[in-house]
């Protein structure tokens, strides 16, 4: 029974780790390129805003391969971190603190997540530059909008080193700590595109 229960638990934690990579992380990936897009203006945007709008059957794909994996992802996400021991016998101190920041931003990115997709994709409005501008002159929307990247892209980034584990790819620990060097930089690049997308809707359309 109980060699029953460890295995399904470990087909849910490969599961989780698949879906936070092929269609969430992909569709952060999306999203955060399609923002930075905000950069070279406003037609730049609203120009790709657009063009994604008109996927033939956008409302079918974004609830098979985004809204579903996202629930499951998040949910079960949850479960974990409220449930999950910390491995301070197992890691380094170092792989502690991404052990637990990565639970602490996986809180933040499913709270932000809800709260950016009830003020964009279902708030009634188009997502246009011009709304978008004027949603980040409120300072505590657009600090909120800060952190939320900086969280969800760490999780994202963080998660592949989980990710290479439960997966096989990466076996050894010089393979593992490698791995992390380039995570971290994988982070460093993505909050780069992020933040700097939310500068630009800062300014004038």
């Amino acid at each position: 029974m109980a060699q029953a229960q460890d295995h399904s638990e470990f087909l849910l934690r490969r599961l989780h780790t698949l879906a936070g990579v092929i269609p969430v992380g992909l569709f952060l990936l999306e999203h955060l390129f399609t923002n930075a897009t905000a950069t070279t203006g406003a037609n730049s945007y609203n120009q790709a805003v657009w063009t994604i709008q008109h996927i033939p059957f956008l409302h079918v794909v974004e609830f098979v391969f985004i809204f579903l994996p996202l629930c499951y992802h998040g949910v079960y996400g949850l479960y974990v971190a409220f449930t999950s021991g910390y491995n301070a016998g197992q890691y380094s101190w170092g792989r502690n603190l991404l052990f637990v920041l990565q639970r602490i931003s996986g809180v933040i990115t499913f709270v932000f997540i809800i709260f950016h997709l009830w003020t964009t994709r279902f708030s009634g409005h188009a997502p246009t530059f011009a709304y978008v501008h004027q949603l980040m002159q409120n300072p505590a929307y657009f600090w909120f909008m800060i952190i939320g990247v900086l969280a969800a892209t760490f999780h994202f980034s963080n998660g592949l080193w989980s990710f290479c584990i439960h997966w096989g790819i990466t076996v050894g620990a010089r393979a593992q700590r490698i791995t992390s060097y380039v995570t971290m930089v994988i982070f460093v690049v993505l909050a780069g595109v992020g933040v700097s997308a939310i500068l630009a809707f800062t300014y004038t359309a």
